[in-house]
């Protein structure tokens, strides 16, 4: 834990070029989330009772400290190497084409529709039985 807090106060970017789009990718989605939390707690009303200095003001100061805390994290080596460990798999997938996406698709739903009107007949012939055998 003392290693991520000293992290937190080093300007330095580890490995610059490795796994940058993951790396962009990630902080992108943690800023959102913690910009979304910061505006989802202005609006709460026992927040805004407290009245606009607070329900505005803590997360207008407390979200640049929560951005930055986010930049650092996507930095600490452990988690940046695991980050550009995703980059480089994700450019060893060979991801299909449209018409591949496409066919594949409609494989799948067929295979859905076909097995819930197979299920839906094993439930109707259920439950016929167990209604003329007055069980149910």
């Amino acid at each position: 834990m003392n290693a991520f807090f000293q992290e937190l106060f080093q300007v330095g970017i580890y490995k610059r070029n490795q796994g940058r789009i993951t790396r962009q990718v990630t902080l992108a989605a943690i800023a959102l989330v913690v910009g979304a939390g910061f505006y989802r707690f202005s609006q709460l009303q026992s927040v805004a009772a407290w009245g606009p200095a607070i329900q505005w003001g803590v997360p207008i100061l407390l979200a640049p400290i929560f951005w930055w805390m986010a930049y650092r994290l996507v930095n600490v080596p452990r988690f940046a190497d695991f980050l550009i460990a995703v980059e480089a798999e994700m450019n060893k997938v060979s991801w299909p084409t449209r018409s591949e996406l496409f066919r594949s698709s409609v494989v799948v739903l067929v295979c859905i529709i076909v097995l819930a009107i197979v299920l839906a007949m094993y439930d109707a012939v259920w439950f016929y039985l167990f209604k003329t055998l007055k069980i149910l």
